[in-house]
């Protein structure tokens, strides 16, 4: 993913951009924990020049709730969350209303496993402002890795509604239609997130597995080479593309696919069948 850049009122806005593209792969989504929500996010915003930097607009104006802010923000991006929320509370504590905050401290509290005062902080940030997309898409990953669908469905539309132009809302409601196999407008969502997020391979390998489940190989083929280009480490797309090897009878690209998925997640389970089927 390109650079997040920190700007004063939406500074976490971006914030896990990587985190909600996480693709179905054969099983379904394969991230493990919370904190490979991070893994493609620049982790200079949250290095130590950075919060001396932050630290110093602070201390010049300890009133003012947006520093706390951004600083949080860049707490977060370098996985430092105990201090990232104490951020996002004083933030509050200094502007009650302060709707980016309650999105921001939500994504940490996900992090520390609170997933009820995620979704709280979820329906505050809402409840101050109905137009804020950031929270519906937060608040609908939330719902979504609770098996909450529906209710993950509306977030996600209602954040396309509002005109987002953040790729996660297209890319998660895809997942959705994907797991209904309702792979038309899967891949019209996929198609909108790649459109909006370029450089991100989750998207690719997404709609790789629904141009797969309606018969378009070749599509498919591209889409997972596409996701690897992107992300070298991306283990499902590897064992995806490993998948289409093993289709055309090439056993032995095949088997290197699956290696390679299985090298980058040991756990995999998906690529460890794949290669005892060509081995």
């Amino acid at each position: 993913m390109n650079a997040i850049t920190v700007e004063r009122r939406t500074a976490f806005r971006g914030f896990a951009v990587a985190a909600l593209f996480c693709g179905l792969a054969l099983a379904g989504c394969q991230t493990s924990g919370p904190a490979g929500e991070f893994n493609n996010i620049d982790k200079a915003q949250g290095s130590s020049e950075n919060i001396s930097s932050l630290s110093a607009v602070i201390q010049r104006n300890p009133q003012d709730p947006e520093g706390y802010n951004v600083r949080g923000s860049a707490y977060g991006r370098g996985g430092q969350y105990q201090a990232a929320l104490k951020d996002f509370n004083t933030a509050i504590q200094l502007n009650p209303n302060f709707y980016q905050a309650y999105s921001n401290r939500a994504l940490i509290q996900r992090f520390l496993g609170n997933q009820q005062a995620a979704q709280a902080d979820y329906d505050r940030a809402i409840q101050i402002n109905a137009n804020y997309d950031a929270a519906y898409i937060g608040r609908g990953n939330l719902y979504r890795k609770a098996g909450r669908t529906q209710d993950a469905f509306n977030d996600f539309q209602k954040a396309i509604q509002l005109d987002t132009t953040d790729a996660r809302a297209y890319h998660n409601r895809g997942l959705i239609y994907q797991s209904q196999g309702q792979h038309k407008f899967a891949i019209e969502d996929f198609s909108t997130a790649i459109s909006l997020a370029p450089d991100a391979s989750e998207p690719y390998n997404g709609r790789g597995l629904s141009y797969l489940a309606t018969g378009d190989e070749d599509n498919a083929f591209s889409d997972f080479n596409m996701a690897i280009k992107l992300d070298g480490k991306n283990a499902e797309a590897w064992a995806n593309q490993g998948l289409i090897y093993e289709r055309r009878g090439d056993k032995a690209k095949a088997a290197k696919s699956y290696r390679e998925a299985i090298r980058l997640n040991p756990t995999y389970q998906p690529a460890k069948d794949g290669l005892a089927r060509v081995s």
